[in-house]
């Protein structure tokens, strides 16, 4: 398997983040997983409603250190 491809959003701001993400959802294989990495709060409520109308599955969803990290498999 190999390394997830990360989206810094980092210090933006909604909708930006999610933005991101879809466009670097679309260049991945199926079955493939990305990070994106947000300081927005609303972003946790953005990327529910991004896995619901992508069809993205959201593995995991952490905090380090101030920064919400979500962990995104691209469906097959």
């Amino acid at each position: 398997m190999s390394d997830p491809v990360i989206v810094d959003t980092k210090g933006m701001k909604c909708p930006l983040p999610v933005l991101k993400a879809r466009k670097a959802l679309k260049g991945l294989a199926p079955g493939a997983v990305m990070q994106v990495l947000a300081t927005d709060p609303g972003a946790e409520q953005d990327f529910v409603h991004f896995c619901k109308t992508t069809g993205a599955v959201l593995d995991e969803l952490r905090r380090e250190e101030g920064v919400l990290v979500f962990v995104l498999r691209k469906p097959a």
